[in-house]
């Protein structure tokens, strides 16, 4: 076994490398950009070096530097994670030429299964069963076109190279075909440089079903069961579980000895996964799909069924050793479920977040819950990587029960001073087709369009407002109330912010009595509710109208977080910046960044006249674009921002001079 093994990956997965070479007494190295000085995975390696700048393509997908840091560290071996370079054939190329073991497949077989067509191609030849379909190999549009009309109609159209859903549409009929190729092959090109099509039968219904296979380099290959990841939103995994509440026994050992052909195919070693389609409508048509020439992020859900570490198992392949084990010797046990947080906004099309995590609780104390995490307190969630944060995984005996076990969890999970996904995570969870197993492809996405305005709790807003009139463990004194207090009756003040959504909020507070033990509030003129309450650390307990609620709360600046339940809420007083509360027709509107990222374009000058909805300013981030519009008819006053500068969650980008009622046919506010 190794002595030393340097991880070329960041964020959770490092992390969770990093505790296994820890109970196998190897000394873990971590790797690290500029933006990552700080992270979890930085501190808990025993050795780190750096890297290069925050962009990827300047550090965690610099092969040359990655090589540089092992040599200088002395890192006997190579792990890849997952994503940035783990399926690029250059690093375990770089690795032989430095005599540095790379922990993952042969050259080989990473360059046959990264091409869609020659994998279909080859694990076919094996007796894999691959979706019916045509490439666009040495074929113009039209013969293409002419080709893809004899397979039937659905199609999916998508490209050989890359991933990520890029390029990938489906077509119904002959009439759109021809522009739809057009179409795919311009964005392949712009987005892989290679525009060859592959073109196959749109399954309906389709579940995304895989297979997590393990080979030794002495012939021996086995499959650990199937995941069930048909939960995802953008062609992304949201949850996934293994087994499958789909196949029954037959079709699991049936789909297992076909993973495990297409292993022997490509002469795979290592840890992989072979990715299969199938239709909700008749389990017989399960179709290979493509190969994973890595470790997988749901690999979690398997280890806790098979009750095995994969990573230790990949390490202990690339050292040379057999599999300590056969099929006959492995037997699933019970259930397991885990859900992916993301740094993103459910409720504004899954839009990336940021910012600075200010409270962070994490379910690691639950039975048969796990967690990995890349998060920790105090640090800064940025738009230079992928917005995944943590995984939390729950097994149970049964499907229902690790079902239940994750939702409490997540329930337990909260992440302050960054948006995420929990609260939707938890309603996906609750939905009757996942209850029932009833899962496909486009299932999220359609729970997602059900979802209804996002409604900030009136309890939220009294919490927020009473925070800094708490005091820990109790409620604080009376006399030394800054405002409202007077001879003869408590008087009213007013806290004023801006919801999450931007909304304004008002609460009104008074002492309730003389005798100072807790506060009348009303919210937006809502009815007047008692309270009474005490913080305890960053715990607030608020007994309103004689009902016990409890949040997490942190603050900073003029912006409060309270957490519940999984839900988050982020409400900001108003500041200079702030285009302020209620009715404000006249006066300067500031917009600002909804996201950490970088500007892509500037639409407007200053001087500039621009209408109600007229773009102004496009973010981009996590390779999402964001383009944010004028509210308002108004005169653009002064841009802040430059096209390609960072930007921060919230940072003023373009300043606004708006007026109530400008004179008909006047050119200036």
């Amino acid at each position: 076994m190794f002595d030393s093994v340097l991880i070329a990956n960041r964020g959770e997965i490092a992390v969770r490398i990093i505790r296994t070479l820890r109970s196998l007494g190897i000394r873990s190295i971590a790797v690290y950009s500029d933006a990552d000085r700080d992270a979890r995975h930085v501190a808990e390696a025993d050795v780190a070096c750096r890297i290069g700048p925050a962009p990827a393509s300047e550090s965690y997908l610099d092969v040359d530097r990655i090589l540089e840091a092992a040599r200088e560290t002395g890192a006997q071996a190579l792990h890849p994670g997952y994503g940035f370079l783990s399926e690029n054939p250059r690093l375990p190329e770089a690795c032989a030429a430095a005599g540095i073991v790379f922990v993952g497949p042969p050259v080989s077989a990473i360059e046959a299964m990264g091409d869609k067509i020659r994998s279909k191609e080859m694990v076919a030849a094996h007796g894999v069963r691959v979706v019916p379909g045509v490439s666009g190999v040495g074929l113009d549009d039209a013969e293409l076109a002419e080709r893809a009309v004899e397979v039937g109609f659905p199609l999916l159209i998508k490209p050989s190279a890359g991933g990520g859903g890029k390029g990938m549409r489906v077509v119904r009929s002959s009439d759109d075909l021809l522009h739809e190729i057009g179409a795919a092959k311009r964005e392949a090109r712009g987005a892989f440089g290679d525009d060859t099509l592959l073109i196959e039968r749109f399954v309906h219904r389709p579940r995304h079903i895989e297979v997590q296979i393990l080979a030794d380099a002495h012939g021996n290959v086995v499959h650990l069961g199937e995941r069930e990841c048909s939960l995802q939103r953008r062609h992304q995994k949201v949850i996934e579980e293994a087994p499958s509440p789909f196949l029954s026994d037959a079709d699991r050992h049936t789909i297992g000895a076909q993973a495990v052909a297409a292993a022997e195919a490509c002469g795979y070693t290592n840890a992989g996964t072979v990715e299969f389609i199938v239709s909700g409508d008749d389990r017989d048509d399960a179709f290979f799909l493509e190969m994973n020439t890595r470790l997988q992020v749901e690999h979690p859900v398997t280890e806790m069924v098979w009750g095995l570490d994969l990573v230790e198992q990949q390490l202990r392949i690339a050292a040379g050793e057999r599999l300590a084990f056969t099929q006959a010797d492995l037997h699933p046990r019970g259930h397991a479920f885990e859900a992916r947080v993301y740094a993103e906004d459910a409720a504004r099309g899954f839009l990336p977040t940021g910012g600075v995590v200010r409270l962070l609780h994490e379910p690691d104390d639950l039975p048969d819950v796990r967690v990995d995490s890349s998060l920790r307190t105090g640090i800064e969630i940025g738009s230079s990587y992928d917005p995944m944060l943590s995984k939390i995984i729950a097994w149970a005996p049964d499907r229902d029960g690790a079902r239940r076990a994750l939702d409490a969890a997540l329930a337990r999970t909260g992440v302050l001073g960054v948006t995420t996904n929990i609260g939707f995570l938890r309603t996906v969870l609750a939905d009757a087709d996942v209850v029932a197993g009833e899962l496909d492809t486009g299932l999220v996405e359609r729970i997602a369009a059900r979802l209804p305005a996002p409604a900030m709790p009136r309890d939220v807003a009294i919490a927020a407002a009473l925070l800094p009139r708490l005091s820990a463990g109790t409620v604080a004194d009376p006399w030394l109330e800054p405002r409202g207090w007077r001879l003869g009756p408590p008087a009213w003040s007013s806290w004023r912010a801006l919801g999450p959504d931007g909304t304004p909020v008002e609460a009104r507070l008074r002492a309730a009595g003389a005798s100072g033990d807790g506060w009348e509030a009303t919210v937006d003129g809502g009815e007047v509710a008692r309270v009474s309450g005490a913080r305890i650390g960053h715990r607030v307990r608020l007994e309103i109208d004689g009902d016990t609620v409890t949040f997490d709360a942190a603050r900073a600046g003029a912006t409060t977080w309270i957490g519940a339940g999984g839900d988050t809420w982020m409400l900001t007083e108003p500041g200079p910046t702030a285009p302020g509360l209620g009715a404000r027709p006249d006066g300067e509107l500031t917009i600002t960044s909804p996201m950490p990222g970088a500007v892509v374009a500037l639409r407007v000058a200053p001087g500039q006249r621009v209408s109600e909805g007229e773009a102004i300013i496009v973010v981009e981030a996590m390779k999402m674009e964001h383009t944010l519009v004028a509210p308002c008819d108004a005169l653009v006053s002064e841009v802040l921002v430059d096209v390609a500068e960072l930007v921060a969650l919230a940072q003023p980008l373009v300043v606004l001079e708006a007026h109530a009622d400008p004179e008909p046919g006047s050119s200036s506010p």
